[in-house]
């Protein structure tokens, strides 16, 4: 049977949340703070209602709108490498490895910017990646998210889509899945095997193993 190992990135390959330091490097805090502080009207209602996927659109139109493709991806490609070299989890990184040696098929699934995870992922020697994508217009990014934010559920269906695509479903296949957090959830309780990495075990997980 293939045997399919499904990490999540942020907290749980890394040892710290990506996104926020990515976005620094394109654009700066600066520029996010005050394009931000310009949709003030949008911004407010996102952050009392703890809404992450509405503030990570926002965040994203901020700091990749009119943005040349090529000049993110090098610093994309950068970013990359240095979390390769400094900010992955040892005991993930190891564990990754062992699904490596034992010819599992590795997929990174993250609510990260994809822009900068297939780098990552060419390092990793991971198979594929499904993330949060970015709408380009010609050469330039639009800032605006292309699909939904890839966390909960959308983690769930774009593995399902993919599984599909490349394997003819999950009839064969066993999905191994990591994962730190209640973003995670959906897609730690249609694996196979769960391998949950944040602090303790959540009721809702030992609920239901397998």
């Amino acid at each position: 049977m293939l045997r399919i190992a499904a990490f999540d990135v942020d907290g749980t390959l890394t040892r710290r949340d990506c996104v926020v330091p990515f976005i620094r490097k394109v654009a700066g805090v600066r520029l996010v703070a005050t394009q931000l502080a310009r949709g003030a009207r949008q911004t407010i209602p996102a952050v009392v209602r703890r809404d992450r996927d509405r503030l990570k659109a926002l965040g994203a139109h901020a700091a990749f709108a009119g943005r040349n493709v090529n000049e993110v991806q090098q610093l994309a490609d950068v970013f990359a490498a240095e979390v390769f070299a400094t900010g992955l989890r040892p005991d993930k990184w190891s564990a990754m490895s062992r699904h490596a040696a034992a010819g599992d098929q590795i997929v990174l699934v993250s609510a990260s910017f994809e822009v900068y995870l297939r780098p990552l992922a060419a390092l990793l020697g991971a198979h594929d990646v499904l993330a949060v994508r970015l709408e380009t217009d010609g050469d330039t990014f639009t800032g605006e998210l292309l699909g939904p934010n890839c966390r909960g559920p959308e983690k769930v269906r774009r593995l399902s889509e993919w599984l599909d695509e490349h394997h003819g479903g999950r009839a064969n296949v066993h999905v191994t899945a990591y994962g730190d957090s209640t973003g995670d959830r959906e897609l730690l309780l249609d694996s196979d095997t769960a391998v949950y990495v944040g602090s303790g075990s959540p009721a809702w997980l030992r609920a239901v193993r397998r």
